[in-house]
C-alpha cells in the first residue's frame, strides 16, 4: 500500500507499548474513525429532507442553500480553520479530540432546536425574524450568511451549523494526526483507507434514515432528523473521551510528549505561493470538490424533481421501517465485502468477497426502486468509492500516473452532472428507466470521487518542501472551504432564480410547498456544476505539462523500487508464516 513497514516487533527497547498490540492501536482507530462517521452523518443530515424544510418551515432553494454553506463560513471568513491548526500544534490530540466533538454538539444542539415546534413563536424565533437581516460590511462584500426575507429558523439552524463547521474541520486534522501517532511504521495506509471508508459511509446513513425518521409515524417532523444526528454525536464526543484515555495512556509508557507538527507561519506562504504546482492542485481541490460536496446537499431533491415516485399505499412493506433497516445491513454487507476484498491474498477469496459484493449492491438497488426513495437511490453514492479506493490507491503508489487520474476524474464528473442535466429529465414518466440512469450516474461519480483524493492528496509533498508540508495542507484545506461555503448559496439562488414561476404559483394558492418542493428544473444548476468539472479538466492538462516541463513528478509511483522489493520480501514472510 505505499507504506513501507519499519517496525515489526514491539517498539524501540523491550518494553512492549500499547500501540504494539494490533487490538489497542485498531481500538484507536475504531473510536477515531466512529466519531468521524457520526460527524459525516450530522453534516448532510437535512439533505435528504430539503422538499419537507420547504413545505413544514417555509425554506425555498435560497434559504436551504445559505444554511447549509454557513458550515464553512466561520472557517474561512474568521480564518477559524487556521486557528484549528494552531490549537492542535500548542495542545495535542488528545485535548483538541475532545474540544472538537464538544464544539460539533453545541453546534448541532443549536440547529436542532431551531427546527423545533418549541422554536416557532418563541422569543428567539421573534429576534432572529427582525434581525441579521443586514450585516455591515459582508453585505456589502456579498458574502453574509444571512439575508433580509431568511426565514427565522433557517438564521439559527445557520448559527448552528456555522459552530459544528469549525469542529468537524477541527476534527478532520486531528483524527488525521491521531492515526499518524499508533500507526506510524504500521498499518498506516489501510488505517487511513479505513477511516476514510467509514467515513464516507456515514453520507450513505444520513440519506436511508433522515427521511425515515423525519416521517416517522405517519407524521412529519424535521427536528427529528437533526436529533437523530445529535445522538450520533453525543457517542462521537464519548468515543474521543475514550480515545483521550488510551492516548494518554500510551504517553505514559513512552515518556514522551505529544508528537507535533510544526506549526503554520505567516512567513511560510511565500514558499508556498510561489509554487505553480501548488497552486494548479489547490485550483483543482476546490473546483473538484465544490462539484461534490454541494451536490450532496440537493442530489436527493433533485431525484425527486425528476424522477416520479409513486405514493405507497398505507400499510405497504416496501414503505416500511423494516425496509430501511434491512437496505442499511445489505448496504454495509456492500461496503464491507467490496472493502475487504482489496486485501484478500488469496485469489479465491478476493473472487468471493467482490461477487458477494456485487450481488448485494444489485439486491440494495432493486429494493431502493421498489420503496420509491430518493434517499436511498443516492446512498449507493460512496458504496463504489469504498471499493475502489485502496485499488486506485495502491495504483499511484506503484505505477504513479497521478495527475492523469485527475483529469480522468473530472471528465467523469462532467458526463456525470450533465447526464443528471440533460438525459434523466428525458425519463420523465418512466420511473424504471430513471431510477437505473440514476443509480449508474451515482455510481460513476463515486467512482469519480475516488479518483481524486487517491492521486490528489499524495502529490501535495511533490511539490512543496517537507518543513512546510503542514502550511501547505492548512491552506488547501482554507482554500477548498471557500468553495464549500460558496457553491451550496450558488444553487439555491440559480434555484430560486431559474424556477421564478414556482413561488409565483404558490403566493397565488396555485401550488402547495409540499408540491413545489418537488417541482424544481436543476438544469441551469447542474450546468454550473458541470462548468467546475470543465475548469478542473483544463487545469488538470495544463498541470501535466507543467509536471513534464518542471519534472514535478507527479506521474511517478510514490513507492520506489527499493521499497517495493521490501514490501515484496516481507509479504513473502507473510505468506510462509501462514503457511
Amino acid at each position: 500500500m505505499g507504506q513501507t513497514i519499519t517496525t515489526t516487533g514491539p517498539s524501540a527497547g523491550s518494553k512492549e507499548l500499547l500501540r504494539d498490540k494490533a487490538w489497542a492501536r485498531w481500538t484507536a482507530l475504531g473510536l477515531l474513525a466512529f466519531a468521524m462517521f457520526c460527524s459525516y452523518v450530522f453534516m448532510d443530515v437535512l439533505s435528504p429532507i430539503k422538499d419537507l424544510l420547504q413545505s413544514e418551515r417555509g425554506w425555498n432553494s435560497t434559504a436551504f442553500g445559505t444554511m447549509q454553506g454557513s458550515e464553512t463560513f466561520l472557517n474561512v471568513f474568521i480564518f477559524f480553520l487556521i486557528f484549528a491548526g494552531i490549537i492542535l500544534d500548542k495542545m495535542g490530540v488528545r485535548f483538541t479530540a475532545v474540544l472538537s466533538g464538544a464544539v460539533m454538539l453545541v453546534g448541532a444542539t443549536i440547529n436542532w432546536y431551531a427546527l423545533t415546534d418549541a422554536f416557532i413563536g418563541s422569543p428567539l424565533d421573534v429576534w432572529f425574524t427582525n434581525h441579521l437581516n443586514h450585516i455591515p460590511v459582508f453585505d456589502q462584500l456579498g458574502v453574509s450568511p444571512f439575508y433580509e426575507g431568511m426565514p427565522a429558523s433557517a438564521k439559527l439552524s445557520a448559527v448552528g451549523f456555522m459552530i459544528f463547521g469549525c469542529g468537524v474541520e477541527m476534527a478532520g486534522i486531528t483524527v488525521s494526526r491521531g492515526i499518524v501517532k499508533w500507526f506510524k511504521g504500521r498499518e498506516m495506509a489501510l488505517a487511513m483507507g479505513s477511516e476514510m471508508a467509514l467515513a464516507r459511509l456515514g453520507v450513505a446513513t444520513c440519506m436511508i434514515f433522515s427521511p425515515m425518521f423525519a416521517e416517522m409515524g405517519g407524521t412529519v417532523d424535521v427536528s427529528r432528523s437533526v436529533a437523530f444526528g445529535v445522538v450520533l454525536l453525543m457517542i462521537a464526543l464519548i468515543m474521543f473521551i475514550v480515545y483521550f484515555f488510551m492516548d494518554r495512556k500510551l504517553d505514559a509508557q513512552t515518556g514522551e510528549a505529544e508528537e507535533k507538527d510544526d506549526p503554520f507561519k505567516i512567513s511560510d506562504l511565500g514558499k508556498i505561493l510561489s509554487s505553480l504546482g501548488f497552486w494548479l492542485v489547490a485550483l483543482l481541490c476546490v473546483l473538484y470538490y465544490s462539484a461534490i460536496f454541494p451536490f450532496q446537499k440537493y442530489a436527493v431533491n433533485m431525484l425527486q424533481c425528476n424522477i416520479e415516485f409513486t405514493q405507497l399505499p398505507e400499510g405497504s412493506f416496501w414503505g416500511s421501517e423494516a425496509v430501511t433497516y434491512i437496505q442499511y445491513v445489505i448496504m454495509l454487507v456492500v461496503a464491507a465485502t467490496a472493502f475487504a476484498g482489496n486485501f484478500a491474498r488469496d485469489k479465491g477469496a478476493k473472487t468471493v468477497l467482490f461477487f458477494i459484493s456485487v450481488l448485494s449492491l444489485i439486491c440494495y438497488c432493486w429494493m431502493g426502486y421498489q420503496a420509491h426513495s430518493a434517499g436511498a437511490i443516492f446512498a449507493v453514492f460512496p458504496l463504489l468509492a469504498v471499493g475502489i479506493t485502496p485499488i486506485l490507491g495502491k495504483y499511484v503508489d506503484y505505477k504513479g500516473k497521478a495527475a492523469t487520474m485527475l483529469v480522468l476524474g473530472s471528465l467523469l464528473l462532467i458526463a456525470c452532472h450533465l447526464t443528471f442535466a440533460f438525459i434523466l429529465p428525458m425519463f420523465a414518466g418512466n420511473t424504471a428507466g430513471g431510477v437505473t440512469v440514476a443509480y449508474v450516474t451515482i455510481l460513476v461519480l463515486g467512482a469519480s470521487f475516488s479518483l481524486v483524493p487517491a492521486s490528489l492528496w499524495p502529490s501535495v509533498p511533490k511539490l512543496v518542501d517537507a518543513k512546510i508540508i503542514g502550511s501547505a495542507y492548512a491552506l488547501i484545506f482554507w482554500i477548498q472551504n471557500i468553495g464549500l461555503w460558496l457553491f451550496p448559496m450558488l444553487i439555491g439562488k440559480v434555484l430560486t432564480s431559474t424556477n421564478t414561476e414556482i413561488e409565483t404559483k404558490v403566493a397565488a394558492g396555485l401550488m402547495t410547498q409540499q408540491e413545489a418542493s418537488v417541482s424544481y428544473d436543476y438544469t441551469w444548476a447542474l450546468v454550473m456544476l458541470a462548468s467546475l468539472g470543465v475548469a478542473a479538466l483544463l487545469i488538470g492538462l495544463y498541470l501535466k505539462v507543467v509536471d513534464k516541463k518542471k519534472h514535478l513528478g507527479l506521474e511517478l509511483p510514490n513507492v520506489t523500487d527499493t521499497t517495493a522489493e521490501k514490501e515484496e520480501i516481507e509479504e513473502s514472510e507473510v505468506k510462509s508464516a501462514e503457511g
